[in-house]
């Protein structure tokens, strides 16, 4: 089984800044895109941004400029480094990875439980 543990959410003023953790572990080989998504209350689930396994990026319009994703494949873990937050930024924000948890196994998709982030004065 793989688990994806996020970390680093809470409340901060518009302006300021966060840095997500997503910390992948369990039966892991190899992981390909791994990323953030995030939902509102009342709204759908949308990508925010996520990073495959040669790093390339790929990014949400309303993030481009003031977010960035990275991934330390040595230790299964991606952050989201959130600058620049507004209050439409608020919203729980899931990790979500392609994992192929054995050689020779089809790669799963995965979700984390969710960090809230919070943006209001």
């Amino acid at each position: 089984q793989v688990q994806l543990v996020e970390s680093g959410g809470g409340l901060v003023q518009p302006g300021g800044s966060l840095r997500l953790s997503c910390a992948a572990s369990g039966s892991i080989f190899s992981i390909n895109a791994i990323g953030w998504y995030r939902q509102a209350p009342g709204k759908q689930r949308e990508l925010v941004a996520s990073v495959n396994s040669v790093m390339i990026t790929n990014y949400a319009d309303s993030v481009k400029g003031r977010f960035t994703i990275s991934r330390d494949n040595a230790k299964n873990t991606v952050y989201l480094q959130m600058n620049s937050l507004k209050s439409e930024d608020t919203a729980v924000y899931y990790c979500n990875a392609d994992v192929r948890p054995r050689a020779g196994w089809s790669y799963r998709n995965y979700w984390g439980q969710g960090t809230q982030v919070t943006v209001s004065s």
